[in-house]
């Protein structure tokens, strides 16, 4: 929200008040508090008004700090409000006739208590941001709406990143950004995932802790100020530092919680019905059979909305004039090694028995009058399901139980956008901070159901929506996009910018979902699709078997799954990271090169973990240009050497993509390219690119399980590079890329170089 008319002047009717300066100081253990007058303090008569703004400053963990701006504090907390997790920590309290200080880590926020309003955040002797003169405000809009305003100093070539998934450019520089989920497809400022955090490559993030509609101005109302406001008496935000985008991400995702590991099927190829097309059990059979007949191997088919009789979304009772065995045809599915998933929303058709039921139990949203809320945008007469009520969660997800116990594997977790604010909650949240983080008890309620009823290991769900903290359900998905090149881009944006805002794992429909790929653009997209961290086909009104495109598009999937499995054993390693790190699977190329400047803007090309560079082609012709950092980088498909740092513009037939290694990676190849799910360590090759000398790389092979299947550690001395196993007895062997290779033999496996 923009409060200001350029420069000197505010917007008609704005009225404005910015603390002035430090009036007095209390200190506690770990606890720092400011007093700030918004008008100079001359005399005792300007100690008789208001308004004054108190900053209270805590840390939650080390290198993290919140800072709490409060105008009036009278008034009642209503949820919800995030789950912050919280760390021993000591921080230490400063405060003399100069400035106070609270220092956590290596992070310290200073105020100046002499002089002009002024707040520095500092770190290695530097200061990271400041909040100065006419930054920290309160702002009243002319409808009286009483508004927390903070604006962060934006230092000469800083780049913002975050704030959830967004189509736009990667880079927030120069956009106004509201937090507000909304279902408005893939290309538009609207966005089905926000996420009220934002990271820099100048050594910190700033999250505010604030459900509802935050409003963000990053050098865009003011072009050197990160700007973010609330409509509220109370706004806390935590600055966290870094000094790397990658150790901002790492104590973000310890802050609002770290993904679950998803089960290793679930990284295989899905196949979905798509969503209007006419399907039946012989047509489902077909789609199996025809992978199966062509070598392209399957892991997940997914039912879309018509899985359910037309008007009752969601009952979830299967359509019995196309599924009449649906116990029989899951068995018949399951017998074929496949794990099915489902589609369902949070929303009940007043034609759904649902509706009735939950209306009777008081499970479903209320109007302030009491009445059920309804209107008929998607469903005729529909209700949402309310997920603040505990009695309510456990109504909606023994329905799913039932479904899990028939066979389904998995849901879709589609919709939890369109919320309204004209309603009243069991638990009595304010309908306007329940808006974004309604998704959220959403997707944690079904994911719950799939924990407590298959295992910590087996749960996953496939979202469009979710807020901070949405992290720990995965997967999510990028949403309707169009079947074009220019979706394709806006796709990969958002992925990034989900994967910087502290998502994990990240998928999105091959070919795109309104409207029927051309062959090319399929074709490209599945390369795209595969090198991803969960590969879904899907549609809209068409389906995307590769068969209905060409008898290429069959051997250009075939091809990129096969290789996607083959890479399992890095790629589930990757993951691990991902849960345990928060580090995502698709990294941004400034995650990996925050020094190189010109990976600052780099938004058509990404890292799959921490040693695949991939770059999507988004042309018929197959040209693509894409920017390798320092080093010398190898094709994997080919061996050819790229040497860094410089762009490159190259040519790419349909089974071809750039996907290089970084220099001096270990890339684990398993020995399966039929199933996602293998014995990786049996048969494993380590492949090494580009060895430096003396820098021992070790390499984890995980199980399906999450647990370890084996380490190597491979060296390279002079002429000779030495590889030695722990924790397997399997066989392996040792290859250098374009170059010798060996089988291991007691745990060891020795190569030596040519010369140079």
């Amino acid at each position: 929200m923009k409060f200001s008319d350029g420069y000197w002047r505010l917007r008609e009717g704005v009225r404005a008040a910015y603390p002035q300066g430090v009036l007095d100081v209390e200190t506690g253990p770990g606890t720092l508090t400011v007093h700030a007058p918004t008008h100079p303090v001359r005399h005792r008569g300007d100690l008789l008004k208001g308004p004054a703004l108190t900053l209270t400053c805590t840390s939650p963990m080390p290198d993290v700090i919140a800072i709490r701006i409060t105008h009036f504090a009278g008034g009642v907390e209503r949820g919800p409000s995030f789950e912050i997790a919280r760390q021993e920590c000591d921080a230490e309290v400063s405060c003399d006739a100069e400035e106070a200080r609270l220092t956590s880590g290596a992070l310290s926020v200073r105020f100046a208590r002499t002089g002009p309003w002024r707040m520095d955040l500092e770190a290695a002797g530097r200061v990271l941001t400041s909040s100065g003169a006419k930054d920290m405000g309160i702002m009243e809009t002319p409808d009286g709406h009483h508004h927390l305003r903070e604006r962060l100093a934006l230092r000469v070539g800083t780049s913002v990143y975050g704030l959830g998934e967004r189509f736009g450019p990667l880079v927030r520089n120069g956009q106004a950004t509201d937090i507000w989920n909304a279902d408005g497809g893939t290309a538009t400022e609207q966005a089905y995932k926000n996420v009220p955090f934002l990271l820099t490559d100048a050594g910190y993030g700033v999250f505010v802790d604030h459900p509802g509609r935050v409003s963000f101005e990053v050098g865009s109302e003011a072009v050197s100020r990160i700007q973010f406001s609330a409509e509220d008496q109370e706004l806390t935000y935590y600055v966290i530092h870094g000094p790397t985008p990658k150790e901002i991400l790492r104590r973000y995702t310890a802050l609002t919680g770290r993904p679950a590991l998803p089960p290793a099927w679930s990284f295989g190829l899905w196949l979905s019905t798509s969503f209007t097309t006419s399907y039946d059990e012989e047509t489902v059979t077909g789609f199996v059979d025809g992978m199966a007949e062509r070598g392209l191997p399957l892991s997940v088919f997914h039912f879309d909305c018509f899985w359910m009789r037309e008007y009752q979304w969601c009952d979830f009772t299967w359509d019995p004039r196309v599924f009449p065995d649906p116990e029989g045809m899951l068995r018949r599915l399951r017998e074929r090694d496949l794990r099915i998933c489902v589609w369902i929303n949070p929303y009940i058709g007043q034609r759904s028995p649902l509706f009735a039921e939950g209306k009777a139990a008081g499970h479903l949203l209320k109007r302030p009058d009491g009445s059920v809320w309804q209107w008929d945008l998607w469903q005729p007469g529909m209700a949402l399901v309310d997920f603040t009520d505990p009695d309510a969660r456990a109504w909606y997800a023994a329905k799913l139980t039932a479904l899990l116990d028939m066979g389904v594997d998995c849901f879709k977790t589609d919709f939890g956008e369109r919320v309204p604010t004209d309603v009243v909650y069991a638990d009595g949240s304010d309908p306007e901070r329940m808006h974004n983080y309604y998704t959220h008890l959403y997707n944690r309620t079904v994911h719950e159901a799939l924990r407590e009823r298959r295992g910590e290991r087996e749960a996953v769900v496939f979202a469009r929506s979710a807020t901070a903290g949405g992290q720990r359900f995965p997967v999510h998905w990028g949403g309707d996009c169009e079947s074009t090149y220019e979706a394709m881009a806006e796709s990969l944006r958002g992925g990034l910018s989900l994967g910087l805002s502290g998502f994990g794992f990240w998928s999105h429909d091959i070919g795109g979902f309104e409207g029927t790929p051309d062959p090319a653009l399929f074709k490209r997209w599945i390369a795209f699709g595969l090198l991803s961290s969960h590969s879904r086909l899907h549609g809209s009104s068409s389906y995307r078997v590769p068969w209905h495109f060409d008898e290429e598009s069959v051997e250009v999937l075939r091809h990129f799954t096969r290789l996607k499995l083959r890479l399992m054993p890095y790629l589930y390693e990757a993951a691990r990271q991902a849960h345990t790190e928060g580090v995502p699977v698709m990294r941004a190329m400034v995650l990996e090169f925050p020094d190189d400047p010109g990976c600052a803007g780099l938004e058509r090309q990404y890292m799959l973990g921490g040693d695949l560079l991939v770059a999507p082609v988004f042309d018929d012709e197959g040209e693509v240009s894409y920017y390798v950092p320092d080093g010398v980088w190898t094709h994997v498909p080919t061996g050819r050497t790229v040497h860094g740092p410089r762009w490159v513009r190259e040519t790419h037939g349909f089974l071809s993509v750039p996907l290089l290694a970084r220099p001096g990676a270990v890339i684990p190849f398993g020995a399966v390219d039929d199933r996602p799910d293998a014995d990786w360590a049996d048969g494993i090759t380590l492949r090494v690119y580009e060895p430096a000398a003396g820098r021992p790389v070790t390499v984890r092979v995980p199980r399906p399980d999450g647990t370890t299947a084996g380490t190597f550690t491979v060296v390279r001395d002079g002429v000779e590079l030495r590889a030695e196993a722990t924790g397997t007895s399997a066989p392996w062997r040792l290859e250098v890329a374009g170059g010798p290779s060996a089988e291991a033999a007691a745990g060891t496996a020795v190569l030596t170089l040519p010369m140079p």
